[in-house]
């Protein structure tokens, strides 16, 4: 973290926005990062893939006023940009490229980071800073087709945004069933004015690429080649908000939490214990789906 840098200095919005220098950083950044993936992923590994054309069709094809959110487990710092590195995926499309929620500690510690993952459509968040931090806002933002200009909030139509989270929350290299999945992600499709499509996603053999304690206890200098790596696309989950809503309330308690930055109730008029029900819920059920993909017959995945 910069030392004595502002929160706007650090979070450069400015970087991210879709007009900066008439885009062209944003397309070389996002050409190169994509080249990087294309190579990593299809030439430099072995790399096998299943059900990719339900990603494929969603991120090209639908409708465009329906935004996109791709969950995935984390097995490496290189989860995102190579598990879109796959044959037939248009990863150098500055357009159709994916924002993605990346961990402020880790990608934004100086200008030059912060500016390069920006141009490349990383939104920093602060891990351990709730649901309701100012970062989830611009994700919120993004997901809903729209970016920031200058200091007014102004919405335009974006085609097909697509963004990705991890909500497991942070890296973990075993092989263990998915871990209890923190509530940013399903702050986001209860919020959105319209909701998301949800698809999971389940890779495995990024942690062998890039493992975390390959040299003396630490990350290689460069990713690791030769390595099998496998990517189970699942199916869009369907979320019955209206439904979920109506048996939160009757979790509605006068009991006050009193957690920091937390709301007394949402806009739906959920106070907090009903936003947790609510978002345990939506959690429970995406952690299912990814669940099932993990234990997916690799057998069956075919190569791309």
């Amino acid at each position: 973290m910069w030392e004595g840098a502002s929160t706007g200095e650090r979070m450069m919005r400015w970087a991210a926005r879709a007009e900066h220098l008439a885009g062209l950083p944003r397309r070389v950044v996002v050409v190169a990062v994509g080249a990087f993936a294309k190579v990593m992923t299809t030439v430099l590994n072995s790399t096998h893939v299943h059900n990719p054309e339900t990603l494929i069709r969603l991120v090209r094809s639908r409708p465009s006023s329906v935004p996109l959110l791709t969950v995935s487990n984390h097995m490496s710092t290189l989860d995102d940009p190579l598990m879109w590195g796959f044959k037939g995926f248009p990863s150098m499309d500055a357009k159709l490229a994916r924002w993605v929620l990346a961990a402020e500690d880790i990608c934004f510690k100086n200008r030059i980071l912060s500016y390069l993952f920006r141009l490349g459509k990383c939104i920093p968040v602060t891990r351990g800073g709730g649901i309701y931090q100012e970062q989830m806002s611009e994700a919120l933002d993004v997901l809903n087709g729209g970016e920031m200009y200058g200091f007014l909030r102004l919405v335009i139509t974006i085609q097909k945004v697509q963004l990705h989270t991890f909500p497991e929350g942070k890296v973990n290299q075993e092989d263990v069933p998915v871990r209890r999945l923190k509530w940013g992600t399903a702050s986001l499709i209860v919020r959105a004015p319209v909701t998301p499509i949800v698809l999971p996603i389940f890779h495995s053999g990024f942690e062998k690429v890039m493992p975390e304690k390959a040299c003396y206890g630490r990350r290689p200098p460069l990713p690791l080649c030769m390595k099998d790596i496998k990517i189970i696309i699942g199916e869009p989950i369907e979320f019955d908000l209206w439904s979920l809503r109506q048996t939160a309330l009757t979790h509605s308690c006068e009991e006050n939490l009193n957690n920091l930055g937390w709301p007394k109730t949402s806009p739906d008029g959920l106070n907090e214990a009903a936003q947790r029900w609510l978002f345990t819920s939506i959690s429970d059920q995406i952690r299912t789906a990814m669940e099932k993909l993990r234990t997916f017959d690799a057998s069956a995945a075919t190569q791309e």
